[in-house]
């Protein structure tokens, strides 16, 4: 991808949107509207990096309500040409095909690989990967098995949805005590992953999201491990120029 003059890439992840309650998560719902009108003024793309439901299943014919200003604008932004790119996360892996049919947004449900300029991209949310976390490992072989989700379907949405948000928040999949600590290089699983990447191929950077904590970790000669942070403490979200990335803070 070559990135015009006076243009940038943006990155976001872990919104979670809907939870714990429609309500609560209504402002921020709208302050990443007010971060989505900003930054299509000068966005050659954007990526959005999983989460940004607390919850999502596409039914055959139907999608959860709500977020309509959300959907909204990513239309608009897309409908003006500007490229968006999402991946999904553990909260809305059961994504299918409406972000591509209805807003022509392409879904991604594992890494990619990218060149802007000439800096070498690997992105992706990040969960499952790396050592560790073998519990989650499990239970999204689970979640992604066909049969599972065919049963799933069964549900009527009323009852399916209204129990996959109640479990999502009642098991604090949305932010955890660990997720406000930096556990040290030795000990963050993404950074040790990224490390593993590197010794195969090279990446300048190495953008993920799922650990809600923001940080830039130096992982290799001029390489970068970034975390994204999230949009329900945090709200921070990357930017490259083509020559540098860096994470800001929406005010």
């Amino acid at each position: 991808m070559t990135i015009s003059e006076n243009k940038k890439i943006y990155f976001a992840s872990d919104q979670h949107f809907g939870a714990p309650t429609a309500e609560l998560s209504f402002p921020r719902e709208q302050k990443f509207v007010a971060w989505l009108d900003q930054v299509k003024q000068d966005a050659e793309a954007i990526f959005l990096l999983g989460d940004l439901f607390d919850f999502w299943f596409e039914y055959k014919k139907v999608v959860p309500k709500g977020f309509v200003r959300v959907l909204g604008k990513l239309a608009e932004i897309r409908d003006s040409g500007i490229p968006i790119y999402f991946f999904v996360g553990n909260h809305d892996l059961w994504m299918s095909d409406y972000f591509q049919k209805e807003l022509n947004i392409p879904v991604y449900h594992d890494n990619q690989e990218y060149t802007f300029g000439n800096k070498t991209f690997l992105i992706g949310h990040g969960d499952g990967k790396g050592p560790g976390d073998k519990g989650y490992k499990r239970m999204k072989k689970v979640f992604t098995n066909p049969l599972s989700k065919w049963i799933f379907r069964w549900l009527h949405p009323d009852i399916g949805v209204s129990l996959a948000q109640y479990l999502s928040v009642k098991n604090k999949l949305i932010s955890g005590d660990a997720d406000v600590k930096f556990l040290g290089e030795d000990n963050e699983w993404l950074v040790q992953y990224a490390k593993r990447k590197l010794e195969t191929k090279h990446y300048n950077y190495l953008i993920f999201g799922h650990r809600h904590l923001p940080m830039i970790i130096k992982v290799g000669d001029n390489a970068e491990y970034v975390n994204l942070g999230d949009w329900i403490g945090y709200f921070t979200y990357g930017v490259f120029d083509g020559e540098t990335f860096e994470l800001k803070t929406f005010q």
